[in-house]
């Protein structure tokens, strides 16, 4: 069986996508950052039989349901997704909280399907970085010391995997949710999800076609 956990924050003004702000307020901020993690988890939990919720922050929300809930640990955040991984045992997915346009279809590919012969799934995030990582046998080392948040950040860590002897399966590319224009990207791809809702609400205008 196939673990997903869910890297996240919680939602409280000031600590999360504070780079829509402006145009956003860091309240309204954080009413889209909360929208999009309850899609994530809304789709996580109605694909895979075991979620992980691994929290930053005191209360999970009430879309993580029956999720497993695991405090992160303190430092940075490649340091963070080490301690998840070294934690875990199993074949594991990680992905953050700014999927609300996931696609529960891609989700099972990984989590019911996946091939003998594939040691990890690399899931690209347009900007550089990664927004799945999977490992039939999780371990930090695969991303401890990477600097997070850069251009580079996605290249490094698929390089690791590889140095590491391991046949890695590729994902289809998606945005993450960094600036108001990403935003309005992953609306215009997911209009029915409670994100797009949200984001429409705080911009007080419709999202594009």
């Amino acid at each position: 069986m196939t673990t997903v956990a869910v890297v996240a924050k919680q939602c409280l003004p000031g600590r999360v996508k504070t780079r829509l702000c402006p145009p956003l307020t860091p309240e309204l901020a954080a009413r889209v950052a909360q929208a999009a993690l309850d899609d994530t988890l809304t789709t996580v939990r109605g694909v895979a039989d075991d979620v992980v919720l691994y929290l930053d922050g005191d209360e999970a929300p009430a879309s993580a349901g029956g999720a497993r809930v695991m405090a992160q640990c303190a430092g940075p955040l490649d340091a963070r997704l080490a301690h998840l991984l070294d934690a875990c045992s199993g074949p594991l997915l990680l992905v953050g909280m700014d999927t609300p346009h996931l696609d529960p279809a891609l989700l099972a590919t990984v989590v019911h399907a996946w091939p003998d012969e594939v040691d990890a799934w690399f899931g690209p995030a347009t900007d550089g970085g990664f927004w799945a990582l999977g490992l039939r046998e999780p371990c930090g080392s695969f991303v401890r010391g990477v600097p997070m948040s850069r251009d580079t950040t996605g290249q490094q860590v698929r390089a690791r995997l590889v140095a590491g002897g391991l046949v890695v399966a590729e994902l289809p590319p998606m945005d993450d949710v960094d600036t108001v224009d990403d935003a309005l990207r992953v609306a215009a791809l997911a209009p029915a999800t409670r994100f797009a809702r949200a984001l429409e609400l705080a911009l007080g205008t419709g999202v594009p076609a």
